[in-house]
């Protein structure tokens, strides 16, 4: 056995035992093996993706469960993929393109999307190989692309058997209008930014009377398309008006005065514009009153034919400055106005959307929203945390029909097919493949596909048996579906994971999953969401170089509490790293004090002595807290069980008493110490092992006996409540409340680490009895050279003292410390902590202080107070020992 290098170095050991799991097929799973099957589906990121902490939190959760089922025995199936990304891989190849001098519209649809293709096989694989970095253990012989040839013949045959159940239709409506991808998005793609804009006031005159009304908006662009104006029916104000008919400005166009309680009478001057092709307010009042409806926007939101010639073709900014300026120069600008307003961007255009006329394929919800409402409510499926069903109930109880068509070429096409021959204009067939022959002329030349492509979720719903080969009925579909847990972001709560539920029951019968656990959201120190445009949201391969990713992985975990947001601290991840280094070298430690590097013999036949029934009684509360955390999905929970075990029960303790052992002149005692503490060491690493499973691995091979697998197979860690011992917990917990009585003395009396001191107890005959069975310990850990016990003793001169239960301990100091020097420090720091406190109490007393100063600046004092107050407790109270 190779011995273990005294520093712990990362960069030696992840890509080689990732390697290694991969040439032993470990993340490769089978169906029908005889096994319980544990699946997940991957969230695929976009084609488009880097790897962001975002998904190094969500997949470092998915890779903790799919590890622990493998270790379980389960037939472990993690399904990796990635997304096609409509919207956001078409910008990504149109800018590609014009980097080379080439227009999107210069291109035929086959020739962009060789292009498109071409893009996706350089850097579609990008992210795919950081999340092997990571350490996922994916299925990657499974993995699927959502364009990819048998997922895409999926998509297409759900779109037809929605189709021709009816629950697919063509409707012209008002949608949201991207001008960047000129493409129809949905509204969770629309973002709402509040905007320092400004209220025009217009004058529209009355036609065939003397005067105006004045109408109040933000887009005065808009006003070329008004097709009325409209008040309340019970304003006071307009009574007289309603019917009549103000001449547009600019436009020359003839509109009627209608009166509607949709208006609010407090808003502007309570008379309002109406434009029904774009504003979906306005689109409702002219569906209700009859209004015309004037589309005045080219699809990428420049003005069209519509609109009178000085406007046509200009940007909406540009029309905007240059109808209030020549609406001012007609003197029909009665005042302008500050106004803050919510303006709602496009996702992924960063820009306004438009709201915009067009004819678009739907979706019908109602029917589909009702068995996946009743799986959230009945719990067939668990959302973690719970208060996310609220936020899915209110979505699906308002659902509106979804818009699952977008004018793009890189994406699913929609099967439909349409007939440009003489007659046939309203004919269209939903097919697959292209139909050999148009039903109503029998003719194939003139047969053209709908130009349009699927939303992308349209697709990415299917996700949990779309990539089982569905429609066909497989093995593995059979086997893996449904799958058993989905961890996701909640900001795709209605994007996907609703829509996937509705799917399932649709094409499936059944649900697609289990539980469906929520990530947090990744904050900075200062609160603010992670964000590419803000610049704070760290590499992930930045923070993977300086701390390894086990320490990452294990750092993240630890600071993500369920159902809160975490705010990201490299703090934790050097908590990680420290972690990783303790283990490392609690492994070490352990591998040096072996006999002759050997393994020990596995198991003991006698009784155990108190220290060994303790931390096996803490080990197996541990994997017993362990497991009760992970099912209730608090990841960060179990981390610290695992970290507390680790770091406190066996490095701090008892590694410091199998020291002891080794040391002492007891060779079988010795012996079981190396026994145990291999046993319980293993135990740590399988269950650190999802967490951490690089140094996990690396250390398993070293503690490894013949017969064991390795330990990304080996079997995950049992409960046994025959080990669970609440004498020895008892006795330990005692002899750690002396031990650490004593130290306490020595830290806060400067008693230098290698000085051996006296310890005089007063205490009955079971004080003195106890003390003696575990002298050996108390002497090592405490630095004790002598123990006097009775229960007559005097306090000797000069002694610190403790209480521990119905002990007194002292510990004389004269002979430890110099006694005048010690005293001399200690006066003079008793001296600066009250000049200090006077300082800080005057700042506190001062009402001027307290008025001005910031709070968090008063905070600081008040807690330097506290501080102060509790050290100079202790200065005067060590001073009193001095006596």
């Amino acid at each position: 056995m190779s011995l273990l290098g005294k520093v712990y170095d990362p960069t030696e050991i992840e890509d080689r035992w990732y390697d290694y799991w991969l040439k032993k097929n470990y993340f490769h799973a089978e169906a029908d093996t005889g096994k319980v099957p544990y699946t997940i589906v991957i969230p695929p990121p976009n084609v488009t993706g880097m790897l962001t902490m975002g998904h190094v939190l969500n997949n470092t959760i998915q890779d903790i469960l799919i590890r622990k089922a493998r270790m379980e025995g389960k037939e472990a199936c993690w399904i990796p993929g990635t997304d096609h990304a409509s919207i956001a891989t078409e910008a990504k190849v149109v800018k590609m393109l014009a980097e080379k001098g080439i227009r999107k519209e210069d291109l035929s649809r086959n020739e962009f999307l060789k292009h498109a293709w071409a893009w996706k096989e350089k850097y579609g694989g990008i992210i795919i190989n950081q999340l092997k970095k990571l350490g996922c253990s994916c299925d990657w012989e499974r993995e699927r692309f959502t364009m990819d040839e048998g997922y895409s013949r999926a998509v297409l045959e759900a779109f037809v058997r929605l189709y021709h159940k009816g629950l697919i239709y063509r409707g012209h409506r008002l949608v949201n209008w991207c001008p960047v991808s000129r493409s129809a998005i949905s509204d969770e793609e629309v973002i709402y930014r509040e905007v320092q804009g400004n209220l025009w006031y217009f004058r529209y005159p009355l036609v065939g009377d003397e005067g105006y009304v004045i109408v109040a908006t933000t887009r005065p662009e808009t006003m070329l398309g008004d097709t009325a104006v409209a008040v309340h029916p019970g304003d006071d104000r307009y009574q007289h008006l309603i019917g009549k008919k103000v001449k547009l400005p600019l436009v020359g166009r003839e509109i009627p005065i209608i009166a509607d309680s949709f208006v609010d009478p407090e808003f502007g001057t309570g008379c309002v514009k109406v434009t029904p092709a774009h504003d979906p307010n306005d689109f409702a009042l002219g569906e209700a009153h009859g209004l015309e409806f004037i589309n005045i926007m080219n699809e990428d939101a420049s003005l069209n034919g519509n609109v009178p010639a000085p406007y046509r073709g200009k940007s909406r900014e540009a029309a905007r400055k240059l109808v209030v300026k020549d609406l001012e120069a007609l003197g029909l600008l009665e005042k302008t106005e500050p106004h803050i307003h919510k303006v709602g961007y496009s996702e992924r255009g960063q820009v306004p959307i438009e709201y915009y006329i067009s004819d678009q394929w739907y979706l019908k919800m109602r029917d589909l929203v009702r068995p996946a409402l009743e799986a959230v409510h009945s719990g067939k499926i668990r959302f973690y945390p719970g208060h996310w069903v609220k936020t899915y109930n209110h979505w699906m109880e308002n659902i509106k029909d979804w818009c699952i068509s977008r004018q793009l070429w890189w994406g699913h096409r929609i099967p439909i097919w349409y007939c440009g021959g003489d007659g046939c204009e309203d004919v269209l067939v939903c097919a697959i493949e292209r139909p050999e022959q148009c039903p109503v002329c029998g003719k194939s030349e003139k047969l053209y596909q709908d130009p349009d492509v699927l939303d992308t979720w349209a697709s990415s719903w299917l996700w949990p048996f779309a990539v089982h080969s569905w429609p066909d009925d497989s093995p593995d579909l059979r086997f893996f579906y449904p799958t058993d847990a989905l961890v996701t972001g909640p900001d795709i709560i209605f994007f996907w994971v609703a829509r996937m539920i509705m799917a399932g029951y649709e094409f499936m019968g059944e649900p697609p999953f289990r539980d469906v656990y929520f990530t947090s959201i990744l904050r900075d120190e200062g609160g603010r969401k992670f964000s590419k445009s803000l610049g704070n949201s760290p590499d992930p391969f930045d923070l993977f170089n300086e701390y390894g990713t086990d320490a990452v992985r294990f750092g993240i975990m630890l600071m993500a509490p369920q159902g809160l947001d975490v705010l990201f601290s490299k703090q934790r991840l050097e908590v990680g790293r420290n972690f990783m280094n303790k283990l490392w070298n609690a492994a070490r430690f352990v591998q040096m004090n072996l006999e002759d590097g050997k393994l020990p013999e596995r198991g003991w036949d006698r009784d155990l002595p108190t220290p060994e029934r303790w931390i096996l009684s803490r080990l197996h509360q541990t994997i017993r807290n362990v497991d009760r955390q992970l099912e209730r999905y608090h990841f960060n929970e179990a981390a610290k069980v695992i970290y507390e075990f680790t770091w406190s029960d066996f490095c701090d303790w008892y590694i410091e008493i199998a020291k002891v052992r080794y040391y002492g002149d007891d060779p079988e005692l010795a012996d079981l110490a190396r026994i145990i503490a291999v046993h319980v060491l293993k135990t740590i690493l399988r269950l650190l092992h999802p967490y951490a499973p690089f140094i996990t691995e690396e250390l398993w091979s070293r503690f490894k006996y013949p017969e064991e697998k390795d330990l990304i197979v080996s079997p995950w860690p049992q409960y046994d409540g025959r080990q669970q011992d609440e004498e020895a917990e008892a006795e330990m917990k005692l002899l750690q409340e002396v031990v650490t009585a004593v130290r306490t003395i020595r830290s806060r009396m400067n008693v230098p680490p290698a000085r051996k001191a006296t310890m005089v107890v007063r205490g009955g005959e079971s004080t003195g009895a106890f003390l003696a069975r575990f002298e050996p310990i108390i002497h090592s850990l405490a630095g004790i050279e002598t123990i006097t016990t009775g229960e007559a003793l005097e306090k000797p001169a000069h002694s610190a003292t403790a209480v521990v239960r119905n002990m007194e301990i002292y510990i004389p100091l004269k002979g430890l410390i110099d006694l005048d020097l010690e005293r001399r420090r200690l006066e003079k720091r008793k001296a600066e902590l009250e000049g200090h406190l006077r300082t800080v109490e005057k700042k506190l007393g001062n009402e001027n202080f307290l008025s001005r100063a910031p709070l968090a600046v008063v905070e600081r004092e008040r807690q330097k107070r506290a501080d102060m107050s509790e050290e100079l407790e202790k200065v005067v109270s060590n001073l009193e020992m001095l006596q």
